[in-house]
């Protein structure tokens, strides 16, 4: 039997949201990519919902969710669980509204998002290491309290509330051909595809996902939600591992394609809205730009990508940044054995000079039982210009005699 969800969304749904969130949620600003459309050849347009209020997307939905309640419901008070980006936009809206809220976190939620989320007003409650187990104690929290479960995607009121995204694009870029956007469980993509095919059909949208977390391919093909087995990626906030009932069916029916794209590709979106666009841009944020690096003649345009949310942690965007600028051939990390004499380092930081290689960071190993008598290793943490002047260093190390471990 063919799959179909409990309740539809129509436009009507998304324009009653849209006159909602008047006031409450940003019009977000449409910033256009010379970088990225020189690669298209066509004009690329960033929708920044990174600059939304909260620093995602996530405010619309969750607004609209618990502004729908009852008196009754809003009295019981409402319940989350989320990692970061659902949790503050539960703990905003229903703040703005005089609801009062609870939010499950995992234990080892970025500090930055916790810190947030209290700011906004919720009870932050930790509990599990990952969000399957969160999830589970804060439905077992509104089944014993009576609160109200806002779940993050499967919900016709978040779908339409996430779908004014897509209003937005239509209005800020009547020419669009191509929309991009991420896709976790699907809220977002699900109430744009909603939006943008009932009033131009002709407008090919596209979801990205992780490949580590690409629950939507295999669902697709079996018909139905299919749940991964494990979920992988530094973009947590598209790390779902089974598709919600509800927006899986709309995206069988009305997203065009479904691609993936790697983790070297997300660093590597994620480091270009940094350096180019001159935004901050959290990976599952990044994951339309990825797939336009990843395939950038594989869409008409002019291009729409959701820049869906900007709340990084530092320490991962430290760390991703570092991993996208390897992945460009700009940073690259080397360990080389050279006999242990006076001046003997001072001549390897010579020749890496003369080759105009920027030195961040030398370990220097002596003692260690790997190592003969005269010898001594290095560690070599270099900024580099591109994939052809990492291979101009590596002969130019090769050249001076010395052998590159890794």
């Amino acid at each position: 039997m063919e799959y179909r969800p409990s309740r539809t969304i129509t436009l009507d749904d998304v324009r009653g949201a849209h006159k909602m969130l008047s006031g409450v949620a940003r019009v977000t600003t449409m910033e256009g990519s010379r970088h990225l459309s020189s690669l298209v050849g066509a004009p690329v347009h960033l929708k920044c919902e990174n600059l939304q209020r909260t620093g995602s997307f996530k405010i619309r939905g969750a607004y609209v969710r618990i502004a729908g309640l009852s008196p009754e419901e809003r009295a019981a008070g409402v319940v989350a669980a989320s990692a970061g980006n659902h949790a503050q936009g539960v703990a905003l809206a229903a703040s703005l509204l005089g609801v009062r809220s609870t939010v499950f976190m995992p234990m080892g939620a970025p500090l930055p998002k916790v810190a947030a989320t209290l700011e906004y007003g919720a009870d932050v409650r930790h509990h599990g290491a990952v969000v399957d187990e969160t999830l589970r104690a804060a439905i077992e929290y509104a089944e014993q309290t009576g609160a109200v479960f806002i779940h993050p995607f499967d919900h016709p009121d978040i779908i339409a509330g996430q779908g004014t995204v897509g209003l937005e694009i239509l209005e800020q870029c009547p020419e669009v051909r191509t929309i991009l956007v991420g896709i976790g469980g699907g809220g977002l993509a699900a109430g744009v595809a909603v939006a943008v095919k009932a009033l131009r059909p002709d407008v090919r949208i596209v979801g990205v996902q992780a490949a580590g977390a690409a629950a939507y391919p295999p669902s697709l093909a079996a018909g139905r939600p299919v749940a991964l087995a494990a979920v992988a990626t530094m973009a947590d906030g598209i790390m779902v591992g089974r598709p919600g009932d509800i927006p899986f069916a709309i995206i069988r029916d009305l997203v065009d394609e479904v691609v993936t794209v790697s983790e070297d590709q997300l660093s590597s979106a994620l480091l270009l809205c940094l350096e180019r666009g001159k935004l901050v841009v959290e990976p599952a944020g990044a994951s339309p730009v990825a797939a336009l690096l990843a395939a950038p003649d594989a869409y008409e345009g002019p291009v729409v990508a959701v820049l869906s949310g900007g709340n990084v942690d530092p320490l991962l965007m430290q760390r991703t940044l570092r991993h996208g600028m390897s992945a460009a051939g700009r940073y690259l990390s080397l360990r080389l054995r050279l006999t242990d004499r006076p001046g003997a380092l001072a001549t390897l930081l010579g020749v890496l000079s003369v080759v105009d290689a920027n030195v961040l960071d030398v370990s220097h190993v002596r003692t260690d039982p790997r190592l003969g008598l005269t010898e001594a290793e290095v560690e070599l943490h270099l900024e580099t210009k591109g994939p052809e002047h990492c291979v101009a260093v590596g002969a130019a190390l090769q050249k001076a005699g010395y052998t590159v471990i890794a």
